[in-house]
């Protein structure tokens, strides 16, 4: 007997007994319930089965092309402004102010008459020395005469050897008074001369020490009451100080034809300004681990003061071909900064990148990137690779046309 006629008998069989037992209209109540429980059961798994999970839309996200240019390589330090020249002008004699012929802080040229003193004292003096030196010269041009007759009488042999060497020895001795007596004028002349107190730089005059009719005092060693100070700011000199890391970068560049000094006042409505390197000291100063250095700043309009804090930037190269993202654009993950990729097929790539300076808004990328490629700027917390995005062009500034292209140094 086979398998399937052994379980239809062992049915029947079970069944006929169920039938005895309970009978054969509650057996047949209760298949029906069971069945219509079971296909209830099939009926609920159809319908709560989890439906399959939907994509998650495209996600709008703004971007920018990396772009590539040349940008300069640099060092940002805090300065001050120094003149480029200070005078102390001093009184040289010594006298009566009678006359100022300028303003207090007013922009003075070489050679400007500043204070005027008393020169008749000195006016007499001269015109003593320069009698003297006529007296001098009358005397050597009647003694040149009898020296002239004694060479006669002599080449006659009427006069002695002795009376021409009188006369030569007196013509010597006029001459030796003439010089001494021109030497007088001209030392006269000198104090007559700075009697007017002139300008000796071009510069602007500080707050004067004297007023007019003081009596000062002279000195030709530098000892003179000072009357003015005056500074030269055009142009002006730019300190600042070179961490002890960051000379090794400086000294690979040093002397090279890219290095300048820009300087720019906070707050002041002018453009940075670019200036020639023209210092730095040869030891570290003790305590800060800092060198000395100083650039010359143009400065005609007298923008930049002295003892003014001012932004330097030590620009040491230029980089060629720098490609740059916008500033927003790199993140930083577990392994290191990275930028958001999008693909030609809107989907996303995580792509770790080694950045550089930042250039304004923008940053050098070094290692990456590839130039035109398209970068999410912004929203990267909600994005995951190989996500679809819908792309949406960020506004950069010095962006045109989608390429980030930040403003340039100075």
């Amino acid at each position: 007997m086979t398998t399937l006629a052994k379980a239809s008998v062992v049915t029947r069989e079970t069944v006929g007994k169920l039938e005895h037992r309970f009978g054969r209209r509650r057996l047949y109540l209760f298949g029906g319930a069971l069945l219509l429980i079971v296909l209830l059961l099939v009926v609920r798994a159809i319908v709560t089965r989890p439906k399959p999970s939907m994509p998650p839309p495209p996600r709008v996200v703004s971007t920018a092309k990396v772009t590539s240019r040349d940008v300069p390589l640099y060092l940002d330090e805090i300065g001050t402004c120094a003149a480029f020249e200070t005078v102390q002008v001093q009184a040289q004699v010594s006298g009566q102010i009678t006359a100022r012929n300028f303003q207090d802080g007013a922009d003075v040229k070489k050679g400007d008459l500043l204070f005027t003193i008393d020169s008749r004292p000195y006016q007499a003096l001269l015109e003593q020395a320069q009698g003297q030196l006529a007296q001098a010269k009358s005397q050597m041009v009647l003694d040149q005469i009898t020296l002239k007759r004694q060479q006669d009488l002599r080449s006659k042999n009427v006069t002695s050897p002795q009376d021409l060497d009188t006369a030569q020895g007196t013509v010597n001795n006029d001459e030796a008074k003439v010089k001494s007596a021109e030497g007088a004028v001209a030392a006269a002349q000198i104090n007559v001369d700075y009697c007017n107190i002139r300008s000796p730089i071009d510069g602007r005059a500080g707050l004067r020490q004297v007023d007019v009719g003081n009596i000062v005092g002279g000195g030709s060693a530098g000892g003179g009451v000072i009357l003015l100070t005056i500074q030269g700011i055009d142009p002006i000199y730019t300190d600042f100080t070179i961490a002890e890391p960051d000379l090794a970068l400086v000294r690979k560049y040093l002397g090279g034809p890219n290095v300048k000094v820009m300087t720019d006042a906070e707050d002041d409505q002018y453009p940075p300004r670019q200036g020639d390197l023209s210092f730095i000291d040869t030891a570290l100063q003790s305590g800060s681990g800092t060198v000395k250095a100083r650039g010359i700043t143009p400065n005609k309009d007298h923008a930049l003061w002295p003892s003014q804090f001012v932004h330097v930037r030590l620009i040491l190269d230029i980089l060629k071909n720098a490609k740059l993202v916008p500033s927003g654009a790199v993140q930083i993950g577990q392994n290191g900064p990275y930028i958001f990729v999008v693909k030609p097929d809107s989907t996303l790539e995580l792509r770790e990148v080694k950045p550089g300076q930042r250039q304004e808004d923008l940053t050098v990328i070094t290692e990456g990137v590839n130039d035109e490629e398209t970068v999410v700027v912004s929203g990267q917390l909600q994005l995951s690779p190989g996500a679809k995005v819908v792309v949406q062009q960020a506004q950069v500034p010095g962006q045109s046309g989608g390429s980030a292209a930040g403003k340039s140094s100075n």
